[in-house]
């Protein structure tokens, strides 16, 4: 498999920004609704979320430069034992939409921890853990005991969720390896990166399903930002609102609320709607903060004209900055 660096185009010294700015870009050329006919781009998306998945994860990032782990995020194998991913099993990441979207595309991707396979190995007198490389063979101080059979291997996804409802903490709709769909609540805390652990909802094995792990992604907004509970957002209003006072509506997460823009306004000045932000692991609840932005029309020949006028003009508002 290809370096994930070399997969993603970007130095190996490349900040998180550069990274998921080049994935963005890959995205969009290789997303498979976009691809329908053309599996071999459906695969190349799929080994571009993994790099990024695993990149963008500063714990295994740290051990993949280290040479400890490979580019299916798997353990480096010791002493020649074979590891999961291309070649030795399912790889690869599987993308996971809304319910009323389109369904799951690329592979799955399991995960095998190694260290579970020797880590009884020497200890207790007792056997390989989840039927290790020896089956129920007990370890050298004899006297082994059976391996309980093993679950299947977990499937990794990645939902992308609107701004709004990861506020709002509104319930997503993702669907399964194999068409199954199923409702997820977004947990207080919520944010890029979170990840979510369905049970028994990943491959079969012999001792039952693995699991399914959605990773969550919060989609960036067209005028809201997060500042970490609180949501901000640069409001217009008009000259005569801000020197008059004015109602004016103010979009939220829930729905348009009043605003009461105070009489002689200016730019720069920031209300504060209480508990309208996202919900903190604590339970408690952001705001959403509110800077006005007076809208000075530049071609109101009217206004002109009177600001010509208007002796106001040779006041001097910076007096204070020593200018």
């Amino acid at each position: 498999m290809a370096d994930l660096y070399s997969q993603l185009g970007v130095r190996r010294d490349a900040s998180e920004a550069e990274i998921k700015k080049a994935y963005r870009k890959l995205a969009k050329e290789l997303h498979p609704d976009k691809n329908k006919d053309n599996p071999k781009a459906t695969e190349r998306f799929s080994k571009v979320t993994q790099a990024y998945d695993l990149l963008t994860d500063k714990d295994k990032r740290a051990r993949y430069d280290r040479g400890d782990i490979d580019e299916n995020g798997q353990p480096k194998a010791p002493f020649g034992f074979g590891g999961g991913g291309p070649g030795g099993g399912p790889g690869g990441f599987r993308g996971a939409h809304p319910g009323n979207g389109p369904g799951p595309f690329g592979g799955a991707a399991e995960e095998v921890d190694l260290s579970e396979i020797f880590g009884d190995l020497f200890g207790n007198g007792g056997g390989a853990r989840r039927g290790g490389p020896f089956g129920g063979f007990g370890g050298f101080g004899g006297g082994g005991r059976a391996a309980p059979p093993e679950k299947g291997p977990d499937v990794l996804y990645r939902l992308p969720v609107p701004f709004e409802d990861a506020a709002a903490l509104r319930e997503q709709r993702v669907t399964l390896e194999g068409g199954k769909t199923v409702s997820i609540k977004l947990p207080k805390g919520v944010e890029e990166g979170t990840k979510i652990r369905l049970a028994g909802q990943g491959r079969a094995g012999p001792g039952g399903n693995g699991d399914a792990i959605v990773t969550i992604s919060v989609q960036p907004h067209r005028f809201y930002t997060r500042d970490g509970d609180n949501i901000r957002l640069d409001l217009p209003v008009r000259i005569d609102e801000a020197l008059l006072g004015a109602k004016v509506k103010v979009p939220t997460v829930e729905g348009a609320v009043m605003l009461t823009v105070p009489r002689g306004a200016t730019s720069g000045k920031t209300f504060r709607l209480k508990g309208r932000g996202f919900t903190g692991k604590d339970g408690v609840r952001g705001d959403q903060l509110v800077t006005l932005m007076v809208d000075v029309p530049a071609d109101d020949a009217e206004l002109q004209r009177f600001v010509e006028g208007w002796s106001g003009k040779k006041g001097n508002p910076r007096a204070s900055l020593g200018v």
